[in-house]
């Protein structure tokens, strides 16, 4: 792309962001930015009326007498990049999450929803901030640049009784409602089954016609790593009791890969859970960034190191701030990291097959075997578009390879998998514990040819299972999940007194799941695991701090899509539902709906978030809580659907905790009457009637 001018340009305020497309005079067309991480080039294979139609819906949002100047740079990133983002009007603002006050709105509503969309895309949040990326390789905030003036401009202007409808991306415009309608409604990548296929998606995005959202992405909900390290903490914890029979992991090696965006939290949570965590990143900003956000402890991009800093303990502070290992390793004094139980996380920058390769090469050569336990957090919902790299290629080289040969990093991609999961079969096979991390990794794997089969078991199951199924299914049918909030003053003193009111609702909780942790990226955000009722409490409780000035700014509640009710996803949430209902989405919708007029700020519902597209639909939520008696009872009537619609579902598929949280929910509330499954006792009446 272009290099860029030689002079930066002025800044622009929050106000003029809010004044709609910068027009007369146009903004300067510097092109991609150099020196940030970019998303990788798309290859849509469009035809030549294809192209022109993309061409014709972009220019769309802009008047005739300035197409024909946009029409050629518009062209031109279609080509280069497969999509086109509308560079030139990339917003030369820092992009951050700031304080409430400051956003010129009519709305409390609206100013909180334009903070977490400026959150979103913030680049210490965003991975890929100027292709509108937030994580997980391609969950779009929006699809281009034109969308998001748009849609703060509409924001900036509207009232209590208005809505802003956005389309995969697109701000359909203001419609008139009322003030207890939610503010705005989204959905993303609505696309009608049929054609719900990764190919048809790639034309559909270059089309400008839909959009990934990924789960919070599109919902402006994400809040960086920090909103999935409780949940990655409770993973990891659960899994030394479940495979390892051990409550404390102190001294047990966990080996993953990817430190993106959720996946950024791995090194932190293993570091909690007491254990020695390395994880595997090819992309070595990504490593850095983590690095020095103080989410991950120590980088290396040498195998060898790797292993003797698995094996051993060494007292030299320089090796923790150079990503190169020291070439006077063996003069250190060494110390047996497992033995002495020290907890770790090392970033290896490199590709996580040649690690699992070379963690079977150390079994193979000592009998020593280095891992216990093991998972994959690469985006590899996405494969084949830059989700996961082959490990035949340098990462440079495959990110060439795929924008110039799709079809042959296609088939590097499907040989790499292969090979991973022949390393993790072979150390499974002498005691390493293995589990899919949600991320369709052995979805990918088994599609590519790798040997994942698991005999009697249905198509939504594999050799190793998903973490919701072992893991974190159990949590979710007791209505458990990933709660989170946002403090809108930007105060770090706001997030600490949230910090003490949900201590003070939760401490039993807290003190059994890992402590809260420090670190803060982008907006004054935390997450904690919780039940129906403590949401509530918790919610009630910071309203009521709002109302009394002990909180200085309105609140934004919302969740991970990765929840209770949030979403139908038969390769990961509802991967143990077994009544055959795992295809099924009534869930997600109805939880949508249902928020939607119980309260919400704003609901999204999407297409494809997590596990990829076409394999899930998803939906979440924001909330204002503004001190108001009026937010305490939205908070109540809403977070309670939000909970009990997923458990009902789950109840009545069969699950015993979600029927016995049901009825205890059902106790508590007289208004609440949920239909109850009555199990089959005697399994042998089947046989005999099936052969009538």
């Amino acid at each position: 792309g272009r290099g860029g001018s030689p002079l930066p340009p002025a800044p622009v305020s929050l106000k003029e962001i809010c004044r709609g497309l910068p027009l007369y005079p146009l903004p300067e067309n510097r092109g991609r930015r150099k020196g940030i991480p970019h998303a990788p080039v798309r290859t849509p294979n469009l035809t030549a009326q294809e192209k022109k139609l993309a061409l014709r819906n972009a220019l769309r949002y802009f008047p005739p007498e300035i197409q024909k100047k946009l029409a050629l740079e518009f062209a031109e990133e279609l080509r280069l990049y497969g999509h086109i983002y509308m560079y030139r009007f990339f917003p030369e603002i820092e992009m951050r999450a700031y304080p409430i006050g400051e956003y010129p709105c009519k709305t409390k509503s609206a100013a909180a929803i334009m903070l977490m969309i400026m959150n979103n895309l913030d680049p210490s949040v965003a991975q890929f901030p100027q292709e509108l990326v937030t994580y997980g390789g391609n969950g779009q905030v929006f699809s281009n640049w034109a969308q998001f003036w748009l849609a703060m401009h509409y924001l900036s202007e509207m009232t209590e009784e208005q809505t802003l409808v956005m389309y995969s991306g697109h701000p359909l415009g203001l419609f008139p409602s009322h003030h207890c309608a939610p503010r705005l409604i989204i959905t993303n990548g609505m696309v009608i089954p049929n054609y719900s296929s990764r190919d048809e998606y790639e034309r559909l995005f270059a089309l400008g016609v839909t959009m990934y959202g990924q789960m919070t992405a599109g919902s402006y909900c994400y809040i960086g790593p920090q909103g999935i390290v409780h949940g990655t903490v409770l993973t990891v914890l659960n899994a030394g009791r479940r495979y390892l029979k051990a409550e404390d992991l102190s001294g047990k090696v966990f080996v993953t890969s990817g430190l993106g965006g959720m996946s950024g939290a791995q090194a932190k949570a293993a570091v909690i859970a007491g254990c020695v965590g390395i994880i595997a990143e090819v992309d070595e900003a990504a490593l850095l960034k983590r690095h020095k956000q103080g989410w991950l402890m120590e980088i290396s991009n040498n195998l060898d190191h790797c292993i003797a800093r698995l094996r051993y303990d060494l007292y030299h502070k320089s090796v923790s701030s150079s990503l190169l290992p020291n070439p006077h390793l063996t003069s250190f004094c060494l110390i047996d990291a497992r033995k002495n139980k020290i907890a770790l996380s090392l970033g290896y920058h490199g590709n996580v097959v040649d690690l699992w390769e070379r963690l079977v090469h150390e079994l193979d050569t000592t009998g020593e075997l280095l891992v216990d336990l093991g998972s994959d957090q690469t985006s590899c919902h996405n494969p084949f578009n830059g989700g996961y790299y082959p490990v035949q290629l340098s990462f440079e080289e495959a990110k060439q390879l795929l924008s110039t040969n799709p079809g042959k990093f296609r088939t590097l991609v499907k040989e790499s998998l292969k090979r991973q999961v022949a390393a993790i079969n072979r150390l499974a096979d002498k005691g390493m514990f293995f589990w899919d991390y949600g991320n369709a990794f052995l979805l990918e794997a088994q599609r590519a040819g790798a040997d994942l089969v698991k005999r009697g078991a249905n198509k939504t199951e594999f050799r190793y299972p998903s973490y919701v199924q072992h893991i974190m299914g159990d949590i979710f049918s007791l209505g458990f999940g990933p709660f989170r909030w946002v403090c809108t003053s930007g105060d770090p003193q706001d997030l600490a007194t949230t910090d003490s009111i949900a201590m003070s609702v939760l401490e039993e909780s807290i003190r059994q799941g890992g402590k809260i942790p420090s670190h803060v990226v982008g907006s004054q955000a935390r997450i904690l695991y919780s039940d129906q009722r403590g949401r509530v409490s918790i919610a009630v409780a910071i309203n009521r701090a709002i109302s009394e000035g002990r909180i200085k700014a309105p609140v934004v509640l919302s969740r991970d899509h990765h929840d209770v009710s949030g979403t139908d996803s038969p390769y990961r949430e509802t991967s143990n539902i077994y009544d055959g209902s795992a295809l099924c989405a009534d869930m997600a919708v109805q939880n949508f709906v249902g928020d939607a007029f119980r309260g919400a700020t704003w609901v999204a519902l999407h297409n494809g978030g997590g596990v990829g597209w076409g394999e899930v639909i998803n939906g979440g939520f924001g909330l204002v809580l503004d001190g108001s008696k009026e937010a305490e009872e939205r908070a109540k009537m809403m977070l309670s659907w939000d909970v009990s619609n997923g458990v009902a579902r789950r109840c009545w598929s069969g699950n015993d905790y979600a029927y016995e949280t049901i009825c205890q929910a059902m106790k508590e509330n007289a208004t609440l009457k949920v239909t109850l499954p009555h199990k089959v006792v005697d399994e042998s009446i089947l046989e005999p009637a099936m052969k009538r």
